[in-house]
């Protein structure tokens, strides 16, 4: 008896237990959902900033300060895990500068874009003992705070190439055909040679030495590493390759696995044309060292061997080591001659971001986003090249020819253009393209000024440069068009043709003129040639689209691009 009611009253304890456990459970679960109901949402205009913090041996530091700071100065600090790890959370759209340091030694600065930001970029910063220098805010920052440290990852994948016949395109045949154009003449926006400065008058610099004196040492040990390396580096820089090739060849047969003598022969191996040696060259290299460089000049090399695939993902690999300024440009320029226009833009984007004071990286990306049909938007960045070095000429022809092209005047070009004929009167190109930007926003009747304006510059174009046969070209059509003079303009037409006897325009052109004088027979022979021409014409650019295959593009969570 005793024990069953022992029994029987534990077993009541028991159920009175559960009940009140369960009146706790099911308060808390009360209390957990009013919290999560009134917490507020994530917003979607908040991001966060993430990454690791690393030494100069890529591995991982504890305990590292790391700084976000915002253009105004104002800024947030915060620690590295037992990972090295860092998250900023709660950060609104905008551009910040990242940072870290410990025991004296500091990392770059980095940017964080607004681009980078949505992308949600994973940011690497690598102490070292760089100089530190002053930001424009007054902060301190490492000397080489252009580096780009983000390690993240492309949001497209190059899966191969298709025939020339899915090149594809946005507006007139004359808009394609001027994209195209701007992406070979993009690839030769290219820096002076590493280790070679610009002048020839200062080659001697880059060696220490003049020839004679080169000359002298080598004599005297032919066998040296250094002798037969210095002399061929002044030859190299100079662009003898020839000469360059066997005394760099020496060198690296004294020395194998020296980087820069070996790099400096199989880029003389390249412009010499050999590019299997070259080839074979850059392979043992990185078989001692796998360096971005070499891996971007076997992407130039496998390109030039018809392998762009291969060539493309040499590029990419480039960046992933080291994401200088030439290797984002050689990467987004084999992307863009390929046609893989927006993600050619994006790496021109992360190129620019990354490198806010490259003019060419601005002037490739204002030629992607001309071949992706956002004419405006690629002016304002051919505009903002050509603000960072005013003295070169070459954002400003890649604005002309857009200019020239897109389908109605783009903002800020006219203004950029005057600034070019300002600060370059004596160049033909600069009178040209003005004389065009001026023409194509107004009418002749409207400002019969202006029209002289246009001859003006046409004119001067053709006394600096007497072979210019598009300005002779466009003086006959302005005297056909608008003066009605076509006597004059037929004089103009056959000097554009006897400069250029393929310009087609300028056949036909020709011939309504003779028309309107009463010549048909002339007239009927000028439409002939314009027809056999256009003929030539179309069957080279369909000869160059199948030597430039386009590559097939496949974005994250979306088909194949074809």
């Amino acid at each position: 008896m005793g024990i069953s009611r022992i029994s029987r009253s534990s077993s009541r304890h028991a159920r009175r237990r559960t009940f009140w456990d369960l009146i706790v459970v099911a308060v808390l679960v009360a209390m957990y959902s009013i919290a999560v109901a009134q917490a507020p949402p994530e917003r979607a205009d908040e991001f966060t900033i993430q990454g690791s913090v690393l030494d100069s041996a890529g591995k991982p530091v504890r305990g590292a300060s790391v700084k976000l700071e915002q253009k105004s100065g104002s800024g947030t600090v915060t620690t590295t895990d037992t990972e090295g790890a860092f998250i900023f959370s709660a950060i609104r759209l905008g551009t910040y500068f990242l940072s870290a340091e410990k025991s004296g030694l500091q990392s770059p600065v980095v940017t964080v874009a607004e681009s980078n930001l949505k992308d949600h970029a994973q940011a690497r910063l690598v102490l070292d003992t760089a100089n530190v220098v002053h930001t424009a805010s007054g902060k301190s920052a490492s000397s080489s705070s252009e580096t780009m440290a983000f390690a993240d990852a492309p949001n497209f994948t190059v899966a191969g190439i298709t025939d020339w016949t899915a090149v594809g395109g946005h507006g007139s045949d004359a808009s394609l055909r001027t994209s195209e154009a701007l992406a070979r003449d993009t690839s030769t926006l290219s820096p002076a040679r590493p280790g070679c400065n610009a002048s020839s008058s200062a080659l001697a610099g880059t060696t220490g030495a003049s020839e004679t004196e080169l000359r002298a040492a080598l004599a005297q040990a032919p066998g040296s590493f250094e002798a037969n390396h210095r002399l061929g580096k002044l030859y190299f820089c100079s662009a003898r390759y020839p000469e360059a090739i066997p005394l760099l060849r020496t060198a690296y047969q004294v020395d194998p696995v020296n980087h820069g003598n070996g790099y400096d022969l199989a880029v003389a191996y390249e412009e010499t044309g050999d590019f299997s040696q070259a080839r074979d060259l850059v392979q043992k290299l990185l078989a001692h060292e796998d360096s971005a460089d070499l891996h971007r000049l076997m992407g130039a090399l496998d390109e030039e061997m018809g392998d762009s695939l291969a060539a493309v993902r040499e590029d990419e690999k480039a960046v992933r080591l080291d994401p200088d300024e030439q290797n984002y440009f050689a990467w987004g320029s084999e992307l863009l001659l390929h046609r893989a226009v927006w993600p050619a833009a994006e790496v021109f984007k992360k190129g620019a971001a990354a490198h806010p004071k490259s003019a060419r990286m601005l002037a490739a990306l204002g030629a992607a986003l001309f071949a992706s049909a956002l004419y405006d938007e690629a002016a304002l960045h051919l505009c903002a090249a050509s603000d960072l070095d005013p003295a070169d000429p070459a954002p400003y022809v890649f604005l002309g020819k857009i200019d020239i092209a897109a389908p109605a005047p783009l903002a800020c070009v006219k203004p950029k253009l005057m600034q070019f004929a300002r600060e370059q009167p004596q160049d033909a190109r600069a009178n040209y393209y003005l004389a065009m930007a001026i023409w194509k926003r107004q009418k002749p009747s409207e400002n019969p000024h202006g029209m002289q304006q246009v001859v003006s510059l046409l004119t001067k174009a053709v006394a600096i440069n007497p072979k210019y046969d598009e300005a002779y070209l466009q003086l006959g059509i302005y005297y056909a068009s608008v003066e009605r003079n076509f006597e004059k303009a037929i004089g103009f037409y056959l000097k554009a043709i006897e400069i250029d006897p393929q310009l087609g325009e300028a056949h036909y052109r020709l011939g309504v003129s003779y028309e309107k004088t009463g010549e048909s027979a002339k007239a009927k022979q000028e439409f002939q040639l314009h027809d056999e021409i256009e003929k030539l014409q179309a069957a080279s650019v369909e000869r160059q689209r199948r030597e430039v295959k386009q590559f097939l593009v496949v974005l994250q969570g979306q088909p194949t691009v074809y």
